[in-house]
């Protein structure tokens, strides 16, 4: 039951990334479900919570995940 809430909530990160990420739903949820259950399992189901979370641990995330989050835009620091 988590993994069908955190799938539901991976596929709304389409439309948080925005149309500068051209990853497909698939592709978006093999880049964060790991990331969405290893720092964020207790915000699940809540997709606010969760999206949050992500954000807070941003840099703990996978390239991945991270760029998923961006939009597809890398970032230097």
């Amino acid at each position: 039951m988590q993994r069908v809430i955190a799938f539901a909530f991976l596929l709304s990160l389409a439309g948080f990334a925005g149309n500068a990420s051209a990853a497909t739903p698939e592709e978006q949820q093999a880049a964060c479900q790991d990331d969405a259950f290893k720092f964020c399992n207790d915000a699940v189901p809540d997709e606010e919570k969760v999206k949050a979370c992500l954000i807070e641990n941003r840099r703990k995330l996978t390239t991945a995940c991270r760029a998923i989050l961006s939009g597809g835009r890398s970032r230097r620091k």
